[in-house]
């Protein structure tokens, strides 16, 4: 008689991840518990959604070791030179704590992660989870961090000569950069089947 073995998904340990936006004041930044075993493609979505980006543009995450991990752009990428996106998080860390992710090419919103700490399994506890953040995140297409601060004075400022057209652009007519709300995201953060 053959007797079948069924695999039970243990719990796995959890990941604390301090993600934030460089080069943008006020600091934009994003602290977010994920499972330890998170590939980087859904690690790309966790990031889009803790801070409310529209994965409207290509990306890619870049190891300690500068090995780069995404799609490979066949008029610009030798084979092998990007690593699938199936990687692991642990595997990309490279025995360090730090990565890089690149949001949108041409704005290139730069995001420096960072393993804070590693918690036990939680059968529990819901992941992913923001349970802290600051900063709101800069509007798709604003022109990179030069852009954003741009963008940040003219919304601050009514009596700006651009305000009234980058209230129209965004639709609305105050922007507070210092704005984030831990519910919204993991509002953002429930859509996400880890």
């Amino acid at each position: 008689m053959i007797t079948r073995i069924r695999r039970v998904k243990l719990p796995v340990p959890m990941l604390q991840l301090h993600i934030e936006l460089a080069q943008v004041r006020p600091r934009v930044w994003r602290r977010v518990l994920v499972p330890e075993n998170i590939t980087l493609l859904k690690l790309h979505a966790v990031i889009q959604a803790a801070f409310g980006w529209g994965h409207a543009h290509l990306h890619e995450f870049e190891g300690r070791d500068g090995q780069r991990y995404g799609e490979r752009d066949p008029l610009y990428d030798a084979p092998g030179e990007v690593a699938s996106e199936r990687t692991r998080l642990t595997t990309a860390l490279v025995g360090g704590r730090t990565l890089r992710y690149v949001y949108d090419f041409g704005d290139h919103w730069d995001h420096r992660i960072k393993v804070e700490k590693t918690y036990a399994p939680d059968p529990g506890m819901k992941l992913p989870w923001c349970i802290d953040g600051a900063g709101a995140t800069p509007p798709e297409d604003c022109g990179g961090a030069p852009g954003y601060e741009d963008f940040v004075q003219a919304m601050t400022d009514p009596t700006h000569e651009e305000h009234a057209e980058m209230a129209e652009w965004i639709g609305r007519d105050s922007w507070d950069p210092n704005a984030f709300d831990t519910s919204e995201a993991n509002a953002w953060l429930e859509n996400i089947k880890l």
